[in-house]
């Protein structure tokens, strides 16, 4: 394949991660990150969780990117559904102890690290 198509793929591939993310962020972050920002202990339950998913992306040894974080909540998602997880319907209630949506919560958190999509 030529340069001229691999770098359209990559192109494609990032804009359709910085997307997901964006969807993922208005679906969970921007209610969750505004609970976490007035609780000092959520937002520590949040900071563990983006602790965890940066071990599981290895991020110590190469950095975070779109596709990446995209790629990992796409999996959580699609591992919670497949063990009769279901996403609750309405507003979230953050007091839950909803392992999966902190864990979502956790990849917006580090979203926003991020430079954003051209």
């Amino acid at each position: 394949m030529n340069g001229l198509f691999s770098n359209a793929a990559a192109r494609a591939a990032q804009r359709s991660a910085h997307a997901s993310l964006a969807d993922l962020t208005a679906a969970v972050g921007v209610t969750g990150l505004a609970v976490a920002q007035e609780n000092p202990g959520f937002l520590s339950v949040i900071d563990q969780h983006a602790a965890g998913v940066r071990d599981s992306l290895n991020a110590d040894t190469r950095p975070l990117s779109a596709i990446l974080l995209a790629a990992y909540a796409e999996g959580v998602r699609d591992a919670a559904l497949q063990h009769g997880w279901t996403a609750p319907e309405g507003p979230i209630d953050w007091s839950e102890n909803d392992w999966v949506l902190r864990r979502l919560l956790a990849v917006c958190l580090l979203a926003q690290t991020l430079p954003t999509a051209r």
